[in-house]
Formats: C-alpha cells, structure tokens, sequence
C-alpha cells in the first residue's frame, strides 16, 4: 500500500473532508499540520513538482498575506514565492495528498480519490 500524507488544516472545511473521505475508506495519511510546521522551502519545491503546479498556482490568493506582501506582482520569481509560502503558511493551498511520487490538491475534497492507488 501507498504511503500517504495529507497536509491538513483542521479549522479547514475542505481538509476536513478530504481527511473523511480517506478515513471512510479505511485510510489513515500522515498527518502534516502545515501551519504548526510549515514545509521547507525544499519540501515546498519537492511538493509542487508531484503536484505539477507552479509556486504561484499554490497560492492562496485571498489570504491579507498576499495583499500586504504584494504577492500579485508579476515581477516576482517562484523563489521568491516559495519564500513567502514558508514564512505564511496559510498562503498554501489546502488539503494537499501525496500518495507515492503523486500529489493533488483536494478542491473539492473529492479530488483526493484520483491519485488513490
């Protein structure tokens, strides 16, 4: 069986149910508590290459972090990005399941089933 982390916010609707929908199946992830430990900017890179996404897809447009740190700038690199998705975690779009090399974003909760092996 496929080894699988979900990084969670629990005060989160959407997480709640992508994590229901995986425990109705009878499936326990890894829990990540991404805004108690926020990825590195490492893990961050390694995350959105499974996922697909640029740094700027996983952004969390309507959080005040990416108003006040100006986030909408085009001039801005996905480095710089990254950087502000660690220092704010809450710019990080939410539930994300890795399952194996694959990961996806559970909008809707729903879309977690596709990667489930």
């Amino acid at each position: 069986m496929t080894e699988l982390t979900l990084y969670h916010n629990p005060r989160c609707s959407k997480s709640r149910g992508a994590l229901e929908l995986l425990e109705a199946r009878g499936l326990t992830p890894d829990i990540v508590r991404y805004l108690e430990t926020p990825p590195s900017a490492t893990e961050l890179e390694a995350l959105l290459g499974k996922l697909g996404l640029t740094p700027r897809q996983l952004l969390r447009t309507g959080e005040e972090e990416y108003k006040s740190l100006n986030l909408a700038d085009p001039a801005l690199g996905d480095a710089q990005l990254i950087e502000a998705m660690v220092a704010h975690p809450r710019l990080i779009e939410r539930p994300i399941l890795i399952a194996g090399d694959k990961a996806i974003v559970g909008r809707p909760p729903e879309k977690v089933l596709e990667i489930l092996p």
